[in-house]
């Protein structure tokens, strides 16, 4: 519950009297009628999908429907035999893919978990300790360092407050917060007199009076968009809806023409006729293609796992082939999120700095060494924080920015623990901006530079002191600032006294130098960057950051558009087609909200761009969850930001985005030599059967046998397909095209013309066999087995679209294409020769002679295909010539 409109923007005594609340906080009586009023401070449960319900969506598929139909109308009719087999393989299906689709989304339960379980508050005039739950709008909440913000609070009281916000704003370091008023359109990041809920205190305490509970608070706010956004559909799924509404409505025509056609001219009974176009739906669905294409997407989410990465929707690996833009948040993502000290301004020159994160090793290049140490003593013992050395690295203990110090001063060998007490000590305050200590008879001072250099006089050069040049270290200070750094300045001066207040810097400090402090870019990121841009992928950084530290990342990691950064106000004042034209001048977009980066992504998708989107913090959660695949960090991202995502880079690392494109680009090309391969089977039996019927022959292959033929030997070659190696210039092509048909005009041919020359062969084959005296048990087994025979030589053939297939390399294929093979000539034993099979589907044994014939057609059969793509590769060849 929201009870007051923009707290940051007016007084702490106001908003106390808004909220009818004081200092001493609520009576218990009031809380209670408050908490009756506006209910518990939690997050609304969502409905979930059961399991029942997830098993049944796994029949929504127009193909599937479609064998329904007719396993209801043959078991009407007596068929058992059929409708037994028919559900059998729709039950397998829909297995497959129950078994295959995991986890249900979970973000508003993430979202929910944040919220604090405890509260220190003031009631009646006494602090006591509630349920996080409790809390109503006009409590006064104590916040100490290490205290989850229970709900939204505006803050009455602060001492060195600092809070962590980058799960909210995108922040690399903690806030420091104040209690003074900020206008009503300050961005989130700005408004510094509020704690928002589910954020962490670092440092400091403070006293703050509750403005918003439950789903009305920040974190609220992003639940209900959640709630709210759409999950699209991928390009894949939009495609084989496309293609299986186009396929059912064409089976169905040429079914109800036959129907009509056996009856009125061929007098034949209804139910003898249906159970014929029952032999013709069978032939022409592909049955196994929705359990092939689920295990080929499963296939692909096993190799992204070995690569870090956890799929959690089967058909995002596929849509990472498509992406085209990829919106990635800043820190954490593209940056290490640690602070690192990068350069050392003195008055003799600059050192840069290198090194890792808060590791204390690196090496310096430039200035003076006596300065340098000067400026290490400083940064080490004028800090509270702390670096602790894991197996993972090394952390920080407190401030990032103070960790950074730290490290700066392990390089120089200065001690970085067990460091001595300060005698005295000026805590930082957000008055003055800058904190002292008194160690051996020195002031050791840093903070804002502005506030340091009032109170300088002189400049430390070498080991000598001289007159301070205040135009310098203006200029100096900007230069780092425009670098995207953050600033600080470190000084001293010799102090006899034991005390030590303000006062005391009125007797003028050196100035020693000013550090440029900045959370620096990932080296990987930087090549997956390159690698993208190779691919023809824009990448654009979407973050809660300032302007000038987005921009420098941007021009570090090799981003494109960076001159002119759009901020989060500037996106306020635009409508969405003034948006869209926004978005291609520019890759940098800072100080957003969350509302913010889903307009972005939403503006993308409509210019038809997919988009893929990166993040780790909650406030990335509703844009993960729009995005056409949303990718969230697996260690330092917030749970929200895992649940809402399709799938988790487990590394944090940016490179694995670039493999994940590679991975999806690869198994869409596998599933597209899946369905040229499984299409013309179908074809081909449907053709036969359609000949079979128009001239009043027998059918060559009986139903059973056809559905045989599409669930156990198709599935098995076509499911080889899915181990194909990625093409050597698969990262140096263009995105395709979301809208193109799955279905190109080269699919479309070859399945046309492998139907023809399947439906030769398996008509063929019968007729020879029954002019060789075959009974029509036989001929239909030598049929079957000619199928199968001219399937695998195809499979050969299907695997390279280019490339000459009659080759060693071509001949010996992948493990799991020869390991297909086996299975499937295997599987055709037991068909052919078991007798429980032989009763089953009416097949006979046939001898030596019998199966070289039927090899023989598949032999042919590669020969000429073999032929076609040559010829279609010297055609080729020869235009160009002529262009």
């Amino acid at each position: 519950m929201n009870t007051t409109k923009s707290p940051w923007a007016n007084a702490a005594d106001d908003v106390l009297v808004d909220l009818g609340s004081t200092s001493s906080g609520l009576d218990p009586e009031e809380a209670a009628k408050r908490l009756d009023k506006h209910g518990p401070n939690r997050l609304p449960e969502a409905p979930r999908a059961s399991a029942l319900m997830r098993f049944a969506r796994q029949f929504n598929n127009l193909l599937i429907l479609v064998l329904i139909a007719a396993a209801v109308i043959t078991a009407l009719l007596g068929h058992w035999i059929d409708t037994g087999v028919i559900l059998a393989v729709v039950a397998i299906n829909a297995i497959i893919g129950f078994v295959q689709e995991g986890r249900a989304e979970a973000a508003l339960d993430a979202l929910r978990n944040m919220l604090a379980p405890r509260a220190n508050v003031m009631r009646g005039g006494e602090r006591i300790a509630v349920a996080g739950d409790d809390l109503v709008p006009g409590d006064i909440v104590l916040l100490d360092a290490g205290d989850k913000v229970p709900a939204d609070l505006r803050l009455i009281e602060v001492a060195g407050l600092r809070v962590e916000e980058a799960m909210l704003t995108g922040e690399s370091v903690p806030v420091r917060k104040d209690t003074q008023s900020v206008e009503a359109a300050a961005s989130l990041g700005d408004r510094r007199s509020m704690a928002f809920s589910g954020t962490m205190v670092t440092e400091g305490t403070g006293l703050g009076v509750v403005t918003a509970t439950g789903q009305a608070t920040e974190i609220g706010r992003i639940s209900t968009m959640m709630a709210e956004v759409q999950t699209i559909k991928t390009p894949l799924i939009h495609q084989m809806e496309v293609f299986a509404r186009y396929l059912t409505g064409f089976v169905m025509a040429v079914a109800a023409g036959i129907l009509g056609f056996t009856i009125a001219l061929r007098d034949t009974p209804f139910s003898e006729a249906f159970m014929v176009v029952v032999g013709l739906f069978v032939a022409a669905i592909p049955e196994g293609l929705p359990a092939v294409l689920t295990v080929t997407l499963a296939i692909g989410v096993q190799s992204m796992a070995r690569r870090n990465a956890i799929i959690r929707r089967l058909p995002i690996i596929e849509t990472l082939g498509a992406v085209s833009t990829i919106c990635s948040d800043k820190t954490g993502t593209l940056t290490r999120n640690e602070m690192m000290l990068a350069n050392a301004v003195m008055a003799s020159g600059t050192a840069r700095v290198s090194g890792e994160g808060y590791t204390p090793e690196g090496t310096l290049e430039g200035g003076d060494k006596p300065t340098l140490q000067a400026m290490a003593r400083v940064a080490a013992l004028c800090n509270s924080a702390a670096l602790v050395q894991e197996a993972q690295g090394w952390r920080v203990e407190g401030d990032p920015m103070e960790g950074a110090l730290l490290a700066f001063a392990g390089k120089l060998g200065e001690t970085i623990t067990d460091r001595p007490r300060a005698e005295a000590t000026i805590p930082f305050d957000a008055r003055y901006r800058y904190m002292a200590v008194l160690h051996d008879g020195f002031v050791l001072l840093k903070g804002a530079p502005e506030q340091v250099l009032a109170h300088c006089k002189t400049q430390m050069v070498a080991d000598r002191a001289e007159p301070l040049d205040r135009a310098y270290w203006d200029e100096m200070s900007a230069d780092i600032a425009r670098q995207g750094q953050r600033v600080l300045a470190l000084a001293q001066m010799p102090h006899p006294g034991g005390a030590l207040d303000h006062d005391t810097l009125d007797d003028g400090l050196t100035l020693l130098g000013l550090v440029g402090l900045i959370d620096p870019p990932r080296e990987e990121a930087i090549a997956a960057v390159a690698e993208c841009h190779a691919a023809g992928i824009s990448v654009k950084m979407i973050t809660g950051d300032h302007a000038g530290t987005a921009a420098a990342i941007g021009r570090q990691i090799g981003l494109h558009q960076i001159e002119h950064p759009l901020t989060g106000a500037e996106i306020d004042q635009m409508d969405d087609a003034s948006l869209e034209a926004a978005i291609r001048r520019t890759d940098i977009f800072a100080r957003t909200s969350p509302e913010h980066k889903l307009r972005l992504v939403q503006a993308l998708q409509a210019r038809g761009q997919v988009v893929a989107m990166t993040g780790d913090g909650v406030n990335d959660a509703p844009a993960l969850k729009r995005a056409d695949a949303g990718i969230a960090m697996g260690l330092k991202g917030s749970e929200a930001a895992r649940e809402a995502s399709d799938f988790v880079l487990a590394d944090d690392n940016f490179a694995s985005i670039a493999e994940a494109v590679k991975q999806g680009r690869t198994v869409y090309a596998n599933l597209k030599k899946v369905i040229t391969f499984l299409l013309p089977v179908n074809g081909g039996e449907s053709i036969s059967l359609i000949i079979a019927i128009l001239f009043g022959l027998v059918l060559p292959i009986s139903p059973l046998q056809i559905l045989w033929v599409n669930m156990i030997s198709s599935v098995a070659l076509a499911m080889s397909l899915a181990f194909e190696r990625p093409e050597a210039a698969i990262m140096r092509q263009p995105p395709r095209r979301p809208d193109a048909p799955i279905l190109s005009r080269f699919i479309l041919w070859r399945v046309f013309l492998v139907s023809i020359l399947f439906a030769m062969g398996i008509f063929g084959q019968f007729t020879l066999a029954q002019t060789q005296g075959a009974g029509l048990d036989e001929a239909r087994t030598m049929a079957v087995n000619t199928l199968v025979a001219m399937e695998v030589f195809y499979l050969f053939s299907v695997r390279y679209r280019h490339g000459w297939s009659m080759t060693w390399q071509g001949v010996k294929g992948t493990p799991a294409v020869l390991v297909a093979v086996a299975l499937v000539v295997l599987l055709q034993a037991i068909f052919t020769y078991l007798p429980v099979m032989q009763s089953l589907f009416g097949t006979v044994a046939l001898g030596p002679w019998q199966l070289a014939q039927c090899t023989a057609a598949g032999v042919i059969l590669l020969a000429l295909l073999e032929a076609d793509k040559q010829a279609a590769t010297g055609w080729k060849t020869l235009s160009k010539r002529r262009d």
